[in-house]
């Protein structure tokens, strides 16, 4: 994995690339987070959960709880959402260049979660297929509670080692699951996008 890290006005921007990783693993991987979390940071990250589960085709609404303990040794047990585009504001919307992407909502660090409305902030992962595998780029932005550089440096690391280990254990992962043709226990979307910044949209999710 190759990468590098940015810094702006909204929040903080890692920029990667992967090899033997291809867009539709990914894509598959965003509903079925359970079977891969620990894997995902096996030094920081213990196991998933599903408030809401994803639906085959159509996860938006999906939640899920992720406790993981950062570099900088906070604790945090997070509910995080599954976006629709359009519910998200546009300047975040405005960083889409790739032809995937999800967006995700972090609720909270509790049940009552679940009942805000307000999310404290967003994270905006795009990819895209080259021919050695992947590019991307993974922003996180902080709104009803606003991320300090150091936080987002913080953040940066975390999600660089998530990222970096697609690469070790995703392709074969995938593979695996492909016996598992029920989708309910293995659902699948396509997270392509047509268009680009605000003006995204989802060509298969509705």
């Amino acid at each position: 994995m190759n990468f590098s890290v940015t810094q702006d006005t909204l929040g903080t921007h890692l920029e990667w690339t992967l090899e033997g990783v291809n867009a539709h693993m990914v894509d598959w991987f965003w509903s079925n987070m359970e079977k891969g979390f620990i894997l995902w940071h096996p030094a920081q990250h213990e196991a998933l959960e599903w408030a809401v589960p994803p639906k085959n085709g159509n996860p938006m609404g999906a939640i899920h709880i992720a406790p993981q303990t950062w570099n900088d040794g906070r604790r945090q047990n997070l509910y995080i959402r599954f976006e629709a585009l359009e519910d998200v504001p546009e300047e975040i919307r405005d960083y889409i260049i790739y032809e995937h992407v999800i967006i995700v909502a972090g609720l909270g660090l509790g049940k009552e979660s679940l009942v805000t409305p307000d999310p404290m902030g967003f994270r905006l992962h795009q990819w895209e297929r080259r021919d050695y595998g992947i590019i991307g780029k993974s922003s996180a932005i902080g709104t009803r509670k606003k991320e300090t550089p150091e936080e987002g440096r913080v953040w940066s690391e975390h999600c660089a080692e998530e990222i970096g280990n697609w690469e070790v254990f995703l392709p074969r992962l995938y593979t695996l699951y492909k016996v598992v043709k029920c989708p309910t226990r293995n659902p699948f979307a396509d997270f392509s996008v047509e268009g680009k910044g605000r003006n995204a949209r989802y060509a298969f999710i509705k």
